[in-house]
């Protein structure tokens, strides 16, 4: 009798509820929409010439938009997301700029599992500054304007400066303490 009483509150429950209430089917779903996330995201993987083409447009976008003062690192977050959805002005004439910067610099586009890479090289960074994320058949630009070489200078001619300036001899520096070597000779009490 007392079996039945504990029983009695317990609610019967099918094979999928009970799997589903449990840890290890929690698990399982989780795992399985994952799966299903990542098979999706290698059938949409953007292809060189989509990366290519958005990075290009993305870069284009960059270099019209900073010609104003920037304010910090989120003012890059903020205006690459609106990148993904924007165009550039091809109204606007800078063809002396895209010059340049084909010019200093080279976007390589990297396919890997599931999503692609951009990646700006340049004499900023020899290895390569990675610029863009294509993922899910959309490319998502990382690049800042700093990134970019459009113009290369001449560096300043520091090996003509001296190191060290020498102490002007009108300015009275003190004089040199008279040292004398100290020489323990033992506790003279003991």
């Amino acid at each position: 009798m007392e079996q039945d009483s504990r029983n009695s509150y317990r609610t019967k429950q099918s094979v999928a509820e009970e799997f589903y209430h449990s840890c290890l089917g929690k698990i399982i779903i989780l795992l399985v929409f994952l799966f299903i996330l990542f098979i999706i995201a290698v059938m949409t993987v953007p292809s060189d010439k989509k990366m290519e083409t958005e990075m290009m447009d993305n870069i284009r976008e960059c270099i019209q938009q900073n010609d104003s003062i920037k304010g910090d690192a989120i003012d890059d977050a903020v205006a690459n997301l609106a990148r993904i959805v924007t165009e550039a002005d091809t109204t606007v004439n800078d063809k002396e700029a895209m010059e340049a910067f084909h010019k200093y610099n080279k976007l390589e586009i990297y396919r890997h599992s599931f999503y692609s890479t951009a990646r700006l090289r340049n004499n900023l960074s020899s290895e390569g500054i990675r610029v863009g994320v294509g993922i899910y058949n959309m490319v998502i630009p990382t690049i800042r304007y700093s990134d970019i070489i459009l113009f290369v200078s001449t560096i300043k001619n520091y090996n003509k400066e001296r190191l060290i300036d020498p102490v002007p001899q009108d300015d009275y520096v003190g004089e040199n303490p008279n040292i004398k070597e100290y020489h323990y000779l033992g506790d003279p009490d003991n």
